[in-house]
């Protein structure tokens, strides 16, 4: 079940007709048996696939805490660790490490063949299984105590609104909100619907509206020039920002509607004068799971220069990873981990330059700004043709060959003009916001007076309804 659907806004209604009316048990049994229905709607089949990993890893728990000894305690987080990532590796990369195995064979002379599995990726998989994992790693570390009653441990897995991309909610922040009564109140209702019509207008009025723009150029890259290839990969980059960032802020939004809050997952990550700071604005839920399971435990920045630059590049090599099964993709963690250790070389220099020629605070800002973000430009081309299945790379390249060919690159050979002044028009206006929240230090869509708070929401829709696609277009993240 995707957010902007028909069949969402039924469920919405049905769940919130009940939800208020119920208390203690009862509710986290209602917000249970919801979850399984909004996750099974897509495939029931593997409600059984998370079923299974909800009772492991609460059985695990428990086991973690009881025994006392390090060696048992280690085996379990173990067993924990490879069932979770079991899961993932065959669901999610079993076809492409055995295709790329029988590649590699091939290059070398030797006969291999290899037949692809028609195996179905569940939605959702790569969210709640780092979910998942963080609750017994925590334990394991002593950070939290176990979960003992199953009903809330269920719940915390399969919470509908974040269950198909996020954010991912740390069991520490999350288990202990099921614990108090959240009785319904005006404040939270308003800022809730505030960020759901925010992220339904990120989603169905930018997200949809630049998608066909940026399809199109990467589908027959050769048959444009340069300014409209250009235009095409900008478009993609605010599509994939506001898709998923919209999906955030629904998430968010439904759960402060019912009294939860969750983490930040976005904050206006292309206002980034650093890939430090980038991967603090961006898909924060997922950069500070990698940072405290990943990069931490391999040591970070506490064994010399080398080895952090090390960490940095595994980090981002397995976040690439993450997020699709293909060479592509890893290529874009590549990218990252190389522009996060390429900065460590080139930010004292500039700030040598900019004190040498005493830049003005807003010239050297917007210089760094405008240089993460071509280099975060880039790297989204090989992120948005790691979709393209075996052809990714030549897709790739085709498209910065053709942006870098100077090939048309003029106003009168951009196609669609009327589509390209409306994609900058919204995107003008998310700027707009965005600035207004970052200067003004106030949030558009959580006003507390209410009759501007009824403006805002009337424009909001007004928007939506004007700018909006409706043809019920599935949210990127849920493919990863």
């Amino acid at each position: 079940m995707i957010f902007n659907s028909l069949v969402f806004l039924v469920f919405v209604l049905c769940f919130f007709s009940v939800y208020f009316f119920l208390k203690g048990r009862l509710r986290l049994g209602w917000i249970l048996v919801a979850s399984y229905v909004f996750y099974g709607w897509w495939d029931w089949r593997f409600l059984a696939l998370i079923i299974f990993t909800t009772l492991m890893d609460y059985l695990f728990g428990i086991y973690l805490e009881d025994t006392h000894a390090p060696r048992q305690k280690k085996q379990v987080i173990i067993a924990s660790v490879v069932m979770n990532l079991g899961f993932l590796s065959i669901f999610k990369y079993f076809n492409f490490f055995a295709a790329s195995a029988a590649a590699a064979l091939q290059y070398v002379g030797m006969e291999a063949s290899w037949t692809t599995l028609h195996i179905i990726l569940p939605v959702g998989i790569s969210f709640y299984t780092f979910q998942s994992m963080s609750y017994t790693i925590e334990i394991y570390r002593g950070e939290m105590k176990a979960e003992r009653d199953l009903l809330k441990y269920a719940t915390f897995v399969g919470f509908w609104p974040q269950l198909m991309a996020g954010p991912i909610v740390r069991a520490k922040d999350l288990l202990p909100q099921f614990h108090v009564e959240r009785p319904f109140e005006w404040d939270r209702f308003y800022s809730g619907m505030g960020r759901v019509l925010w992220g339904f207008f990120k989603k169905c009025a930018i997200a949809d509206s630049l998608g066909p723009f940026a399809d199109q150029c990467f589908q027959a890259p050769e048959t444009f020039g340069s300014l409209h290839l250009l235009i095409g990969v900008v478009f993609y980059s605010f599509q994939i920002y506001c898709d998923f960032s919209g999906y955030s802020d629904i998430a968010i939004g439904m759960a402060r509607i019912m009294g939860y809050r969750f983490p930040e997952n976005f904050r206006s990550p292309y206002f980034s004068s650093s890939f430090s700071e980038f991967w603090t604005r961006w898909h924060i839920s997922l950069s500070s799971w990698l940072r405290d399971y990943l990069y931490i435990p391999l040591g970070g920045n506490r064994h010399g220069v080398y080895m952090t630059y090390r960490n940095n590049m595994i980090t981002m090599l397995l976040g690439g990873l993450w997020h699709g099964a293909n060479w592509a993709f890893v290529f874009w963690g590549f990218l990252h981990g190389l522009y996060l250790i390429l900065q460590r070389f080139v930010a004292p220099r500039w700030d040598w330059v900019v004190r040498v020629l005493r830049l003005p605070r807003i010239v050297d800002k917007g210089v760094a700004i405008a240089v993460v973000y071509s280099l975060t430009l880039l790297a989204w081309v090989y992120f948005r043709a790691g979709s393209m299945g075996a052809h990714s790379f030549t897709t790739a390249n085709a498209v910065l060959s053709g942006i870098f060919s100077g090939r048309h690159f003029a106003w009168w050979a951009v196609i669609n003009k009327f589509q390209v002044l409306k994609g900058f028009l919204l995107i003008g206006l998310l700027y707009g916001v965005e600035l207004s929240n970052a200067w003004v230090n106030w949030n558009v869509v959580q006003v507390h007076r209410p009759a501007l708070r009824l403006a805002v929401f009337a424009v909001l829709l007004w928007f939506i309804a004007f700018f909006g696609t409706f043809g019920a277009n599935a949210f990127i993240y849920f493919q990863f």
